[in-house]
């Protein structure tokens, strides 16, 4: 049921200028990049246009947004913005708790890390030596290769299930061996290529991770982590208990879809602690960052050596590290991570040698764009190294020649379980639209050449080709074709 749709959450963005009262530090910098936000496709020719963070909030629907900036090795800012939860009237301020996604990984693999440097596992050892009642299954491709914590870590492990949709709150709740067996919503996780080999990002092999830190230690992953990374870091707001405790409900933002609404049960819960369980606050993120930073630059006391650290830090295959992945080389060296779970999307960004990061949370599915612009804009700022914008350069057609694209296309493979996947091509006021029944979503088409179209929000491009006696066909992105059947 739609409780609420993000048009009616204006009136909260006019009335508080997208922010709470809850602030901390540079407020100079804060307001600056929240009124310069610079989209990620720019038109040659054409002045750089930018955006208020309330208007892009409105345009992406996304209703709250909490950000944190590192710098000098410290939190320089912190900020919330917008509404955290619709049905309670709650605004989001710095200590609003939210669905970190898959940033619950570089930080669980903390857990990993410590245990190695204590000598309770070895990164490189076959994990099944410290499984007990669950194993990893035999296989071909085991026979010679094993499955190693540091395999796990850096994805290489080649462990099966990208990724978890989590739990509605009335759904029975599984435990870790039932999802290691694929008796929950996804299916079971096992080795189906030779370990080392190749990279596949496998949240499955983080969820055996967790399996191997809980035999090692006879504790649950949350109860380990509180004591060994959170509470020794201050981070006061972050819990990987799943479902999040009752006390902790009040302070968690709800979780919203790509149109703004309300998720049914306001959030979705995760058993998969270590691949996804993480509750947060961009605050208690850039701690570790400021952590991880700090030992880099030679801190003898951190939770993690510097040793360690270094090979945390240190490329595997795919530019992958212990936990997060990584980005160029040397002082410019970066360690990120992003997160998307059911109605929450977010990026963490640091420098590893600098003692700067940007934390961007939002309750949106959404919000992958919006987040894309304020680190343009951050990175105008600070003079980081980090803007993603394209310039790119455009071309008029005729209405004529663009009604010739108008018409259904259904996709050359068919989708299973869903039947044949079609979508639209509509010409509406001089300008194509795409429609995408299947995910109720549209973007609109620039021409860049006679048959090359770009979204100019997201990037995606769409090409079409045509041939005597043959339909026409759409590529996009280069990989999904579709022929035109109307």
């Amino acid at each position: 049921m739609k409780l609420l749709t993000f048009p009616a959450l204006l009136c909260f963005l006019t009335l508080y200028s997208c922010s709470t009262s809850t602030q901390v530090g540079d407020g100079d910098a804060a307001q600056v990049i929240e009124n310069s936000l610079v989209a990620g496709m720019q038109i040659k020719g054409e002045p750089v246009k930018t955006y208020t963070l309330a208007e892009r909030m409105a345009h992406y629907n996304v209703p709250g947004v909490s950000i944190a900036v590192v710098k000098d090795g410290r939190i320089s800012w912190a900020k919330g913005y917008g509404t955290a939860n619709t049905q309670t009237g709650s605004l989001v301020d710095i200590n609003t708790l939210f669905q970190a996604g898959s940033i619950s990984k570089p930080i669980a693999a903390l857990a990993a890390l410590k245990l190695a440097q204590e000598g309770k596992v070895d990164l490189d050892q076959d994990v099944n030596t410290y499984l007990k009642d669950w194993k990893i299954p035999a296989s071909e491709f085991t026979q010679t290769e094993k499955v190693t914590l540091r395999r796990l870590l850096t994805h290489t492990a080649g462990t099966t299930v990208h990724g978890f949709p989590g739990y509605h709150p009335t759904m029975i709740f599984p435990g870790i061996e039932t999802v290691l067996n694929g008796r929950g919503n996804t299916p079971a996780i096992f080795v189906d290529t030779t370990p080392g080999t190749l990279w596949r990002y496998s949240g499955g092999g983080y969820t055996i991770m967790e399996k191997v830190v809980e035999d090692v230690t006879d504790l649950p992953l949350d109860i380990y982590l509180k004591q060994n990374v959170l509470e020794p870091l201050g981070m006061d707001h972050s819990t990987y208990a799943q479902p999040l405790p009752a006390d902790l409900t009040a302070n968690a933002s709800a979780a919203y879809d790509g149109e703004g609404t309300l998720i049914d049960g306001l959030w979705h819960n995760y058993p998969e602690q270590a691949a996804a369980g993480l509750w947060t606050t961009p605050t208690d993120l850039a701690k570790y960052c400021i952590e991880i930073q700090s030992t880099v630059a030679g801190k003898k006391d951190g939770i993690l050596s510097q040793e360690i650290v270094t090979h945390m830090l240190t490329k595997d295959k795919n530019d992958w590290g212990l936990g997060p992945s990584l980005k160029n080389e040397g002082n410019g060296l970066i360690f990120q991570h992003g997160g998307k779970n059911a109605g929450f999307t977010n990026n963490m960004v640091a420098f590893a040698h600098k003692g700067e990061a940007i934390i961007i949370m939002t309750n949106a599915d959404n919000g992958g764009r919006l987040i894309g612009e304020i680190i343009n804009a951050a990175s105008d700022y600070y003079d980081w190294d980090l803007s993603n914008v394209r310039t790119i350069e455009t071309i008029k057609l005729s209405p004529e020649k663009l009604q010739e694209f108008v018409g259904k296309y259904q996709y050359s493979e068919q989708v299973p379980g869903s039947g044949s996947y079609y979508i639209e091509v509509r010409l509406t006021n001089g300008q194509l639209t795409v429609i995408d029944p299947e995910e109720n979503s549209s973007f609109s088409l620039t021409p860049t050449e006679a048959m090359k179209f770009i979204d100019l929000e997201k990037g995606d491009q769409i090409v079409f080709s045509a041939s005597e006696n043959s339909p026409v066909v759409l590529l996009w992105n280069n990989n999904y074709r579709f022929y035109k059947v109307e």
